[in-house]
């Protein structure tokens, strides 16, 4: 089984781009492949249940519906550890997410381990 890391650093400014990389994540997902997600910067905003819940990208789809299906899969997320303080994600937001919050040495291990990577 290979490997996908998905970068994600567009948050709910950008719907589209948002959902798209959840779309991406969710089919790797689905073809069977271990699937890692690192959102830093503005994108992890898109953890707080009403943007995964109201957000929706032109022609990538419900954000939701690509997010419940990456986790089912076995998706492993990762939050930016400061990108969640700068932006005020507390613990509350991220409740009932399957989470681990890390910084930028996971990040590079995980670019490192991956077989492939793409950024959003």
């Amino acid at each position: 089984m290979s490997s996908l890391l998905v970068h994600v650093t567009c948050g709910p400014e950008n719907p589209t781009k948002a959902a798209l990389a959840f779309f991406v994540a969710a089919a790797a997902v689905e073809a069977g492949h271990q699937v890692h997600m690192f959102l830093a910067g503005d994108a992890v905003q898109l953890i707080r249940e009403p943007t995964r819940t109201g957000l929706v990208g032109l022609g990538t789809g419900a954000f939701r519906e690509h997010f419940d299906k990456v986790i089912a899969g076995g998706g492993r997320l990762y939050l930016s550890a400061g990108s969640c303080a700068a932006r005020g994600v507390s613990d509350a937001d991220l409740q009932g997410v399957s989470h681990e919050k890390a910084s930028p040495p996971m990040l590079v291990r995980l670019v490192m381990e991956c077989d492939r990577s793409i950024v959003y």
